[in-house]
């Protein structure tokens, strides 16, 4: 129907034109008008037909970015593929969780062999550690919490796969959630024990709460004393909390996750180190994959292949996984010999900091959530990227904060998703995409 009063405008058009040059007698001048006449009615009919089909895009088939959280069972990991497939244009941009996690474990585990001399702080040949868990029902910090213990020899298998639970205290080592983990260093052999760990959820129930960890360290500090030698957090939020809670002045080195910019610059001052996931290139996939999908154009545009503009991404830096539908930016390893290159996490990455044309792509309104406005990474170092990416990209994006606690939080505020061209969605819970088609299907 659409195609029909697009055709009949232009042959109404076509007629006026016809009709007014052919009226014997008339002028250039008059030819001229009506040919003038003729093209602003054709343009006019031109932009109707376009406001119709922009109109006439059901929401469920607008494109679709789900970003931070992958849709996916909380409990096994397994993807949500119909969520990952709800429409031609939906895909996720994240990171790559595991790749991050063995890096994390790897750091840790390096750091304890190069400070073997001093790290035991009570000398009883035991290298202690606590354990910040932010989420145990979230892929990311399941695969956290499973690389530090692969790498220090403390995790035990569950179904195939490190149990990821918080082991509550572990001080005798007898836990069977972890075991003792052995290092050969310098010809000396030493335990590695998870002497506690918990997932950090506060009462009203938002997970990777900092002032929780920060109440955490301060519990076991009191409890365990100089056995606590080293502090890991699966964030940087909860990271930086302990730090400056107790391990700071005690001299305890914290690992953390997310390279925020306070904990690249504490790393000067006795932060461990943390894993850069880098926000650049997942902020500037989360819209460039909707910026593409708008476009019509190839979804590769300007990622691994350039665009106009001379945006391009490398291997090294991101992968692409088409049966998943899912981006994964790399992670990089920040420590003492390298944390200057990091210490503003919201500078765009270079490769792909150039503005497109607006003629070519015009603007176009995005919804877009985070799911916790107090979450540290998300709100200190991602969002403040999206908002550089967004004018390079000419889209128009809302921002919603989130409670960090329950979906409906945000689902409430898009009641009238007809007013948007495209969405990125971050869930509470992983589980819990359909609560977003669901509306967008309606």
């Amino acid at each position: 129907m659409r195609l029909t009063k697009k055709a009949a405008a232009l042959a109404l058009a076509s007629c006026m034109a016809l009709s007014l040059t052919a009226c014997g007698g008339g002028s250039t001048e008059e030819t001229t008008a009506a040919g003038g006449a003729a093209e602003e009615t054709t343009a006019a009919a031109d932009d109707a037909a376009e406001t119709e089909e922009a109109a006439e895009v059901a929401n469920k088939d607008k494109p679709l970015v789900w970003f931070n959280r992958q849709p996916s069972n909380s409990s096994t990991g397994e993807l949500d593929m119909a969520a990952l497939s709800f429409n031609d244009n939906t895909y996720y941009v994240g990171f790559d969780a595991n790749q991050g996690a063995e890096l994390q474990g790897t750091m840790v585990k390096e750091y304890i062999e190069a400070n073997i001399d001093t790290i035991d702080r009570n000398g009883d040949g035991i290298i202690g550690y606590v354990l910040a868990i932010g989420d145990i029902g979230h892929n990311d910090s399941i695969a956290r919490t499973r690389g530090v213990r692969n790498a220090l020899g403390t995790g035990v298998e569950a179904n195939g796969e490190i149990d990821s639970n918080p082991v509550g205290t572990n001080t005798d080592g007898t836990a069977t959630i972890v075991q003792d983990g052995t290092l050969e260093v310098n010809g000396k052999s030493y335990i590695v024990r998870e002497l506690a760990s918990q997932e950090m959820k506060n009462s009203a129930g938002a997970t990777w709460d900092a002032a929780t960890a920060g109440n955490a360290i301060n519990t076991w500090s009191a409890s365990f004393g100089d056995s606590i030698d080293v502090v890991v957090s699966n964030n940087d939020g909860m990271g930086m909390s302990m730090f400056n809670a107790w391990s700071k002045d005690n001299g305890v080195p914290t690992f953390g996750y997310d390279a925020n910019s306070d904990a690249v610059a504490a790393i000067a001052e006795g932060y461990g180190g943390t894993i850069s996931q880098h926000a650049d290139v997942q902020a500037y996939l989360t819209l460039r994959v909707l910026r593409n999908a708008l476009d019509g154009v190839d979804i590769d545009t300007g990622i691994g292949t350039a665009d106009e503009a001379g945006n391009v991404l490398t291997d090294d830096v991101y992968v692409y996984r088409e049966e998943e539908r899912s981006y994964y930016a790399l992670n990089v390893a920040v420590t003492a010999e390298n944390y200057q290159d990091f210490t503003d996490s919201t500078v765009t990455y270079a490769p792909v900091s150039n503005q497109l044309d607006a003629a070519e792509h015009p603007e176009k309104t995005v919804w877009l959530d985070i799911y916790n406005a107090a979450d540290n990474f998300l709100s200190s170092t991602y969002q403040p990227l999206l908002q550089k990416y967004d004018d390079l990209l000419n889209l128009k994006v809302d921002y919603i904060g989130g409670d960090g606690q329950t979906e409906s939080n945000i689902t409430n505020r898009l009641g009238n998703p007809s007013q948007y061209d495209a969405f990125a969605i971050n869930m509470v819970k992983t589980d819990n995409a359909a609560s977003y088609t669901a509306l967008l299907s309606q």
